[in-house]
């Protein structure tokens, strides 16, 4: 990154004012958007224009950069993808059985009620990088090539960074994109992997959800073969669907019916969300919400914000979580759990 994005950035993370700057998959721009004043502003059921920044909990309000009081700069960017040293925070025991006993419930609760899979998360607290913010956004950058990456400041709400695989939904005049993930394992230099009936079945719960939940509001729909997709240093599965929206479709229908998606949240939706928010033990926040541009050019495209974090003047916190079935082991999703940190965790 070239150093006048850097001085930029650095110049924004002085100035206390809203921002965000975002690099797309496989892209080779970096926009930069500032927001004139540091009010909170909501996205008006979907209807206004600008850059969003939605919570897991739909309950609560998302955050909106509005469209007319975004300053946008679009800087060109091309860097040869590195990865950079491994860094860990020390495993913390009781951090680990916490989590094991959350599994061992969820698991528990799967095979005594109608939910057939459950995404349960944790967050941990890392010591606070000695770079700062904009060289960690250059990190994951430089890193993490296919992934949307994001930094994004606000002063009343506070700072993320994130590397997400998953696009949640992209609208463009009326066809609509968006994808299933679901399924993880570690990438050992090669793409042709075998998958376990764990990670197949979780895929197909999440294929099957997002394209039940879009057939009253699309038509002609298409669903790729399911793939193998690098993210980092992990592999998904991953189907691509596609569809004509029906004139009755509005944005805030789809994102309603969408999210959480069950490779967030789970199946059923709203049984699998009311055991997240009674067990999980902490609030997502915006862990596993999502953002995006927001009818700006008349096109919305949206990613679910996965591989983040959160960083705060005392600490950062690295949120990472896994799809729960009726055939997950404790003892592996925990595993799961610390490879998906290592996307955050290497660039610290």
């Amino acid at each position: 990154m070239n150093t006048r994005i850097l001085e930029k950035l650095n110049e924004l993370l002085e100035s206390k004012m809203p921002f965000v700057a975002f690099r797309k998959p496989n892209d080779d721009v970096i926009t930069v958007m500032v927001q004139e004043d540091d009010l909170l502003y909501d996205a008006d059921g979907f209807k206004a224009e600008g850059f969003v920044f939605a919570p897991f909990d739909a309950s609560k309000k998302e955050v909106l950069f509005p469209a007319h009081l975004i300053n946008k700069t679009v800087y060109s960017f091309q860097e040869t993808p590195r990865n950079f040293p491994s860094s860990f925070c020390q495993e913390d025991i009781k951090s680990k059985q916490g989590y094991l006993l959350l599994l061992e419930k969820s698991i528990a609760f799967i095979k005594d009620s109608t939910v057939e899979k459950i995404v349960v998360s944790r967050k941990e607290s890392c010591a606070k990088s000695t770079e700062n913010v904009a060289v960690l956004f250059q990190k994951l950058m430089t890193t993490y090539a296919n992934a949307y990456v994001y930094l994004w400041v606000h002063p009343k709400v506070g700072t993320w960074l994130g590397a997400s695989p998953e696009k949640l939904l992209e609208v463009e005049g009326n066809t609509l994109k968006t994808m299933s993930l679901a399924g993880t394992q570690p990438y050992l230099d090669t793409e042709k992997v075998v998958w376990k009936q764990k990670e197949i079945t979780e895929q197909d719960l999440v294929t099957n959800f997002v394209i039940e939940n879009l057939k009253p509001f699309i038509t002609m729909m298409e669903a790729s073969e399911t793939y193998t997709v690098k993210a980092g240093s992990l592999l998904h599965l991953r189907t691509d669907i596609q569809g004509v929206l029906k004139p009755t479709t509005t944005l805030q229908k789809l994102i309603h019916h969408l999210h959480p998606t069950p490779a967030v949240c789970g199946v059923p939706k709203q049984e699998a969300k009311s055991f997240i928010l009674e067990n999980e033990g902490y609030d997502r926040r915006f862990y596993t919400g999502f953002m995006g541009e927001l009818n700006m050019d008349e096109r919305t495209c949206l990613y679910v914000n996965l591989r983040c974090m959160e960083i705060t003047k005392e600490t950062t916190f690295v949120y990472v979580g896994g799809g729960i079935t009726t055939d997950s082991i404790p003892e592996k999703e925990w595993q799961e759990t610390v490879s998906k940190s290592k996307t955050m965790k290497r660039i610290l």
